[in-house]
């Protein structure tokens, strides 16, 4: 358990500022509802994509064949 009173800081992944690490902010590990809000646009476009690799033993990969 860590001690009370020391706060961790992160920095957040939309625009790099500081964000104390702390159960009471809505939005970590965002700044703020506008960094969030924009980092969740950015999935909905399909900017960011999960890697996915090709089972050859699908039953999907077999139809191609």
């Amino acid at each position: 358990m860590k001690p009370a009173g020391k706060v961790r800081f992160v920095a957040c992944p939309r625009c790099g500022a500081q964000v104390a690490w702390v159960a009471d902010n809505p939005y970590r590990p965002f700044c703020s509802e506008r960094c969030k809000l924009i980092d969740l646009g950015d999935w909905a476009t399909e900017k960011y994509r999960v890697p996915v690799e090709e089972d050859k033993d699908s039953p999907e990969a077999k139809e191609q064949d």
